[in-house]
């Protein structure tokens, strides 16, 4: 759910509608940290990590799964030590390093100065602050559902905003993106419970568990990812949010929203498949 503002739209909540909370922690975190080796190009890289404020957004989500991390504990089904296996698994600079490091090779070599230029701006930075702001907001799941509940309003209406969030959802390929990787985060979760030994599913069962999943998970992710851009835009002014779709058409725009995706989608699959040993290792202990 990446726009080209940043990974604020990528989506962390939705394996299935009833796997909400597993996928937000899936999508959060790594497990492995990777050496940061930053190309001769990697300027305008660095640049855009730091005028998107991606640390912030790495931030809120390390807060986000350290809130999942508690709940999945809540009813007694991990063992002593649960949450700080969650809390090395949640290593906000690990978290950083695998998204810069994947980032910035999948940029590559591409002028970035007009995404900078929109970004440096006071628009772009309104955009980022209002996204940082919602995605923080939506850690309360009253708020989320309030999100949820604005778009089913407006769905199928001729609501101006909504139109312009639907050209914005197309420029950026936010549903089906991000579709992709959810379910490979999901395929990438059994095989750590297998690793750790506690899925004897073989390669082409999780596959196929994982997409017998695909339109649950695409019906639940369009309603979070107009939700949350409903939310997070409503103050932008028309002319603003045209201006940033419009960039999203662009090669540069294209450029980014590829790289955010490659990023964050490193972390995704990261995470999934350390929680997937880890909660099979604590299954374990427990019947000891």
């Amino acid at each position: 759910m990446l726009g080209i503002a940043g990974p604020i739209a990528y989506l962390t909540g939705n394996l299935t509608a009833g796997d909400r909370h597993m996928l937000r922690a899936l999508a959060l975190s790594t497990c492995l940290a990777f050496p940061i080796t930053l190309s001769a190009e990697s300027g305008d890289a660095e640049a855009l990590i730091e005028t998107m404020q991606l640390q912030e957004m790495v931030d809120i989500m390390r807060a986000e799964g350290l809130d999942y991390g508690e709940e999945l504990g809540a009813d007694g089904a991990r063992g002593p030590g649960w949450m700080q296996v969650v809390d090395r698994i949640y290593d906000a600079e690990r978290m950083m390093a695998t998204m810069e490091t994947t980032f910035t090779a999948a940029l590559g070599d591409t002028d970035m100065g007009p995404m900078l230029e929109f970004f440096r701006s006071d628009d772009g930075q309104e955009v980022i602050a209002l996204e940082l702001s919602a995605r923080e907001a939506m850690m309360d799941e009253a708020v989320e559902e309030a999100a949820r509940e604005a778009f089913r309003v407006v769905e199928d209406t001729d609501d101006a905003r909504l139109a312009q969030i639907d050209d914005f959802v197309a420029a950026n390929d936010l549903i089906e993106s991000n579709v992709v990787g959810a379910l490979n985060a999901n395929i990438v979760f059994f095989r750590g419970m297998a690793d750790g030994g506690a899925s004897d599913l073989t390669e082409d069962q999780i596959f196929a568990n994982a997409w017998a999943q695909e339109e649950e998970t695409r019906a639940d992710t369009r309603e979070w990812v107009y939700g949350f851009l409903l939310m997070a835009y409503r103050p932008l002014a028309d002319d603003v949010l045209d201006t940033y779709t419009e960039l999203s058409d662009t090669e540069a725009g294209d450029a980014l929203n590829q790289a955010l995706f490659a990023g964050f989608n490193a972390m995704y699959e990261e995470i999934s498949y350390a929680l997937g040993v880890a909660m099979a290792r604590q299954a374990q202990v427990q019947e000891l």
